[in-house]
């Protein structure tokens, strides 16, 4: 935000569509509050004249004497100014160098475009964080959860995890985070993979996983883009938990179990939309039982006939 156009609210020289705007923005209450409180800040009245004459009865009467004077209140309404403009500096100064954050909720999907034309789209259920202020000399975002990137020629693009990292320098790749499952599949150029001991680098078409700290092969990739941008989750030998939490991300839905082993791998996918299908996708497979109560469910081994 420029501080020609805070000076312009401050003086409110605002259009009504800029000021309509501005007031949707994150920093919009926080230049509120240190605009009310600025408005109790109130010189004295001052009288120039009478502070002349006082001055000069001073000296007269000093006969040689140094005589401290009182600061003037012309002087504390400088000071009162000057606080103020310190403390809208400082506000923006913080506003301006906090990281920027995107979330999804369930059953969302957000599209981010970082400041050099890179591209990211978060899956339910993730967030990204990135600065903007420096981003030119560091391109480097914070990932929890699971994102596709688009990612511009340029300098080293790293994507932070909290179990791994990833670098490129442009491509796209998708990588995903939850608990302990880390995962990378490289879709278009090469990318590198470090998780722990482990230091990789995948062409396209190749893949990354690593599940309760342990590298498992990973199948090729052969889409052009991950199945969730195109509303279907898809999993190959995934912990039975993993898929359920998934199920839970893309639905309003509460999930619980009886008598299952959530260690157990599954294989299949489901639609991220139809709530009834996706269900079938999963119990069918694996001979559960459901009981649904509105948004919640209930998964159980079906009793043999």
């Amino acid at each position: 935000m420029k501080p020609t156009f805070l000076a312009r609210w401050i003086n409110g020289e605002l259009s009504p569509e800029e000021l309509d705007a501005f007031r949707k923005t994150p920093e919009y209450a926080t230049y509120e509050r240190i605009a009310r409180a600025s408005e109790q800040l109130r010189a004295p009245e001052f009288d120039v004249e009478a502070a002349l004459e006082r001055s000069r009865d001073a000296r007269h009467d000093s006969k040689g004497k140094v005589i401290r004077l009182r600061p003037s209140a012309l002087n504390r309404w400088m000071g009162v100014a000057a606080a103020v403009v310190l403390l809208f500096g400082a506000a923006y100064f913080y506003i301006s160098s906090r990281p920027a954050l995107v979330q999804t909720g369930i059953a969302q999907q957000s599209e981010v475009v970082l400041p050099d034309a890179s591209e990211i789209l978060l899956n339910a259920g993730s967030q990204v964080t990135y600065r903007e202020e420096n981003w030119d000399s560091s391109r480097k975002v914070r990932l929890e959860g699971e994102a596709f990137f688009k990612v511009a020629k340029g300098k080293t693009f790293t994507v932070e995890t909290g179990i791994g990292e990833v670098t490129v320098l442009g491509t796209q790749f998708n990588v995903l985070q939850r608990d302990k499952i880390f995962m990378v599949r490289c879709f278009e150029g090469l990318v590198r993979v470090q998780a722990g001991e482990n230091t990789v680098e995948l062409p396209a078409g190749t893949a990354f996983r690593m599940v309760n700290g342990q590298v498992e092969p990973a199948a090729p990739v052969t889409d052009t883009t991950p199945e969730w941008t195109r509303n279907e989750s898809a999993f190959r030998s995934m912990p039975l938990g993993f898929v359920l939490e998934e199920f839970q991300r893309q639905f309003q839905v509460e999930v619980n179990t009886r008598g299952l082993d959530l260690s157990q791998r599954f294989t299949g996918s489901f639609s991220n939309t139809n709530l009834k299908m996706a269900l079938e996708s999963i119990r069918a497979p694996l001979q559960l039982s459901a009981d649904v109560n509105g948004n919640q469910i209930l998964l159980y081994a079906a009793e043999a006939p």
